[in-house]
């Protein structure tokens, strides 16, 4: 774990919205402090060095770097949560990981073998394919960047080492730690993705062997050994022995990508790249020690469209996987006249030939470690033969029959509503996504009422619930948030009412709801009583009140049906945390629809969707990352 000093005269107490509470380190880029917010997340900040903050180009480029590195997904990553490249104190803040530097685990415990090493090799390659997605080369992948925390290997400080390259203060010499530098690197040639998966192969044959792969006692041998010497695999076992070795390729197109890594170490054809739902799938692997990792044959692997359906047989709608197409080739490689160019290119061919006949004299079917061939164990069934697979988790149900029932609600405007046969809204389509990204081959909606939900749950009913679910000290365990909805008043857009106290004396509808009380203990107004909200909307569309209570994505729901404008006030009187309700015990479950949800937010997925049924209302929904709730 992280020695976390105190704050010494001269450190800042606060950073954007975070508080710092300690320092955790100091190096070339700048000091790194603890700090949290106020939902209580915690952050490594890293204040950059003013040095880094004097060019006002390279704070431009230092922006679009970050945007690009926010939108990484958060599988085995510490995701980018906030920066500031425009004040006096520019800073980068990045999730902050407990857990041990994958250095100081293998110098201190030794080399990792079995199932430990085949988790870190598809947790780090999980995590280089989402870095590589959102078109970041991280440049410093190396053990030091590497921790292992309790839920799996987190890969750090991705796109940073770009970043601060592009100001131009540090160019004189080869960006990386040269002990984990590829060829392209030390040559001064074009660098991409394929630089990362080259230090990635290197940091792999450290963990096994507990060697840095290419030693010397300077930077010259070092060096040469990079673009002359091969690395001793053996120790490995298939098909990690073989990946790693076409990974330390010297020749950039002789390499996989990060996808194809990851497709390997699972099993997986790699026909396309790889999809969330596999990221999320390895994600998982790599993050639970209890999941026995896939032994599965690349023939019977194949992912064919399915069906989704509804329990009142509503029109079938094709819901395909989603599929990332693998990234292209590595572009014609510029190279340099000389001696050295003559030496690589030689090595490459050497390289390239070797690597084709190791790899050709294994089959791509063997498994990773050298046990026999293991199979995820069966689901315990009931006495009866006929009854169906108990599973502990909903997310091995997902896993092994790619089936999954979502409770929605149907009484809800844009949010969930049951109409011709089917399930619209915004809670169906993002459940649609989870389901999807969890690895859903079919999604069946039925229908739930807030009675039931907890009910439905507890027996197995729904796997799932999505129903403006509020977080509550029931037995139910509940993953998200995935919204933060707050309680306000719907208006007429246009009309005079600004703020709050300009309610005063003015009507305002009454259902069953706790806004009401929320408002009256404001401001003084005039309730006018309603069995429900569509009562609400007739009475605020006629002008019989003039504004509505609740909570604004439902207001904003019923509003976005109508002809006429509307919009939310913006009073924001209290919270309404909506989640995922799970099964209560299933941490695996919730665990893994946290990281999606996260993931929703950072690739733009959640502003859409609340864009797409909402977008017709004067409404401004919440759109940072809630504070997750903890996970069992």
């Amino acid at each position: 774990m992280p020695q976390i000093s105190p704050l010494v005269a001269g450190d800042p107490s606060q950073l954007g919205s975070f508080r710092l509470t300690g320092r955790i380190g100091e190096g070339g880029q700048g000091i790194v402090y603890l700090g949290a917010n106020e939902q209580g997340e915690r952050a490594a900040i890293k204040l950059l060095h003013v040095k880094f903050s004097g060019d006002t180009i390279a704070r431009s480029r230092f922006a679009r770097e970050l945007k690009a590195a926010q939108r990484v997904a958060s599988f085995c990553t510490a995701r980018v949560m906030e920066a500031d490249l425009e004040g006096n104190t520019p800073y980068i803040a990045s999730e902050y990981i407990d857990g041990r530097v994958l250095r100081d685990v293998v110098e201190a415990d030794g080399p990792l073998q079995g199932t430990a090493l085949d988790r870190l090799a598809i947790g780090t390659a999980t995590a280089l394919t989402a870095i590589h997605h959102a078109s970041i080369v991280h440049r410093d992948f190396k053990p030091d960047n590497v921790l292992i925390a309790a839920d799996g290997p987190r890969v750090v400080d991705f796109g940073i080492a770009r970043i601060i390259d592009s100001t131009g203060t540090i160019t004189s010499r080869a960006i990386g730690t040269p002990a984990y530098m590829a060829p392209e690197q030390i040559a001064g040639d074009d660098i991409g993705p394929y630089t990362d998966v080259f230090a990635w192969g290197a940091t792999l044959a450290f963990a096994a062997t507990g060697k840095t792969a290419f030693e010397g006692n300077s930077i010259a041998v070092v060096l040469n050994r990079i673009l002359n010497h091969e690395v001793d695999v053996e120790i490995m076992p298939e098909p990690l022995r073989g990946v790693v070795r076409s990974a330390l390729a010297k020749a950039p197109a002789e390499r996989p990508s990060a996808d194809q890594i990851l497709l390997r170490l699972l099993g997986q054809p790699e026909t396309v790249g790889a999809s969330t739902a596999v990221m999320n799938r390895a994600a998982q692997l790599a993050g639970d020690d209890t999941m026995p990792i896939p032994r599965v044959s690349t023939a019977v692997t194949e992912h064919k469209p399915v069906v989704e359906t509804s329990l009142t047989q509503s029109p079938s709608v094709s819901m395909p996987l989603p599929v990332t197409a693998p990234p292209p080739p590595p572009p014609v490689r510029r190279r340099r006249t000389g001696m050295w160019i003559g030496l690589i290119m030689a090595l490459v061919l050497l390289a390239a030939a070797a690597v084709a006949l190791l790899m050709n004299g294994f089959p791509s079917s063997l498994a990773l470690g050298q046990e026999p061939p293991a199979t995820t164990p069966p689901p315990t069934l009931g006495e009866n033969p006929a009854q169906p697979a108990v599973f502990s988790a909903v997310a091995d149900k997902i896993a092994q029959t790619g089936k999954v029932t979502i409770g929605v609600k149907v009484d809800l405007p844009g949010i969930g509503l049951q109409r011709n046969g089917g399930f619209e809204g915004f809670d169906v389509e993002l459940a649609r996504r989870i389901a999807t990204a969890l690895g859903a081959k079919q999604t069946v909606f039925t229908k739930v009422t807030k009675a039931n939900r907890a009910d439905m749950l507890a027996e197995g009913t729904v796997d799932l619930v999505l129903a403006t679910y509020s977080i509550d000290k029931s037995e139910v365990q509940f993953a998200g948030p995935y919204y933060l909805a707050h309680h306000d008043v719907l208006i007429r857009d246009g009309d005079s009412i600004k703020t709050l106290a300009d309610l005063k004396g003015r009507k305002l509808c009454a259902p069953d709801s706790p806004s009401v009380g929320e408002v009256q203990s404001k401001v003084k107004v005039e309730p006018v009583p309603a069995s429900n909200y569509a009562q609400c909307m007739d009475l605020l569309r006629n002008g019989g009140v003039d504004a509505i209570p609740g909570d604004d994505l439902i207001l904003a729901g019923f509003a976005s049906r109508e002809n006429l404008r509307f919009r939310v006030l913006g009073a924001q009187l209290n919270d309404e945390r909506y989640a995922v309700g799970i099964k209560q015990g299933d941490a695996k479950t919730c665990k893994a629809v946290t990281g999606v949800i996260k993931d929703l937010y950072h690739d733009g997925t959640m502003k859409s969707l609340l864009s797409k049924y909402f977008g017709q209302v004067g409404f401004n929904p919440e759109l940072k990352v809630p504070a997750m709730e903890p996970c069992g």
